[in-house]
């Protein structure tokens, strides 16, 4: 039994293929991956991108799904890319936010004297708006942990969530 899966490569779109490394280049710029697994074999005609295996195991046939699923992100992100944003929550102190060199700074965060840092990730590009955090670019998964990172920053401890509500929250995805 073979499972094969397909990604339709769009206009302006180039992807190579080197062994394991999957180069898409596209409008925006270039997004590089290593898929490796055993057992996958990763082929590119320039129309569609197929990723296949002979096995018949659930764990192969899986990441056959998974790589295919990773060279779609890929292919959006080098397109169109990926835009969060976030929105700056505060009721007690007003959180004061920047970015310095490849960290966002953020400053009085519930009244604290330290101010607190997210690490940005090379790749993303940051912009401080306000009481709003935009996190855009073309790597879905270096955008989303950069978020992470941010929204991470603000975590409460040792009072009780259900009366402080300030943080940095992640309200859309585009």
């Amino acid at each position: 039994m073979t499972t094969v899966n397909k990604v339709r490569i769009p206009e302006g779109v180039t992807v190579q293929v080197e062994g394991r490394r999957v180069k898409i280049t596209g409008p925006k710029g270039t997004v590089e991956r290593e898929m490796v697994s055993p057992g996958i074999t990763i082929t590119s005609d320039g129309k569609e991108l197929v990723i296949s295996t002979k096995s018949s195991r659930k764990q192969e046939i899986a990441m056959c799904g998974t790589f295919a699923s990773h060279a779609r992100n890929m292919c959006i992100g080098v397109v169109e890319g990926y835009n969060y944003r976030m929105k700056v929550v505060y009721s007690h102190f007003p959180i004061q936010l920047k970015v310095v060199g490849s960290r966002l700074e953020i400053a009085n965060f519930l009244g604290e004297k330290k101010a607190r840092y997210a690490n940005l990730l090379s790749g993303t590009k940051v912009t401080v708006g306000n009481d709003e955090v935009t996190v855009a670019g073309i790597d879905k998964e270096i955008v989303g942990t950069t978020v992470a990172s941010i929204s991470k920053a603000t975590h409460i401890r040792d009072r009780d969530p259900r009366v402080f509500q300030d943080g940095i929250y992640l309200v859309e995805r585009a």
